[in-house]
């Protein structure tokens, strides 16, 4: 059995709210005790308000940044009318990657039931960048990290991972 080394990943973590800063961040913190202890790095962090030009054009800054590999969102994923997230995420997006909210819904049903469905936790590619936009609470953060990102950010994850496809994420971008 081959075994391949930890390719560590270089992470961006953007908390959305119009109520946090930086000293009660506590899902950002959350993401980021998380990121950096899988043995990634931390590549930026932000904390932006719900405002959907102000977020879409940090993820597209974000994107177009060479240090940046995977873009973390936390916050705004909900069902008020402050909750522009997924429509930031989505103006942004080249695709989607459209299991990752059902699979993010199967983990959080078995911890708050029915509740999941308030949820729209999504994630899509832009520029050869992965990004996840995740709820705002700190368990939110810890099941998506531990149930989906830890493993497939870890290029050792077998059948397969979203590190060992990352180089072809914008070859579509590089062809004549």
């Amino acid at each position: 059995m081959v075994t391949r080394d930890f390719l560590p990943c270089r992470i961006a973590v953007l908390t959305v709210s119009d109520t946090r800063a930086a000293e009660d961040d506590r899902s950002g913190e959350t993401l980021v005790e998380r990121l950096t202890a899988a043995g990634h790095s931390l590549a930026a962090r932000a904390i932006l308000k719900d405002d959907r030009a102000a977020i879409a054009a940090q993820l597209d800054t974000w994107c177009d940044n060479a240090e940046i590999d995977v873009i973390l969102s936390t916050g705004g994923t909900g069902l008020t009318g402050r909750d522009v997230t997924v429509e930031a995420h989505r103006d942004v997006y080249e695709k989607e990657i459209d299991a990752f909210g059902t699979v993010f819904t199967m983990i959080s049903m078995q911890k708050i039931g029915t509740s999941a469905v308030q949820s729209r936790a999504c994630a899509g590619v832009a520029k050869g960048t992965y990004l996840f936009a995740l709820p705002g609470s700190p368990s939110a953060c810890r099941d998506a990290w531990d149930g989906i990102l830890a493993p497939q950010l870890d290029y050792r994850h077998r059948p397969c991972n979203f590190v060992e496809i990352m180089p072809r994420l914008d070859e579509h971008l590089r062809r004549k």
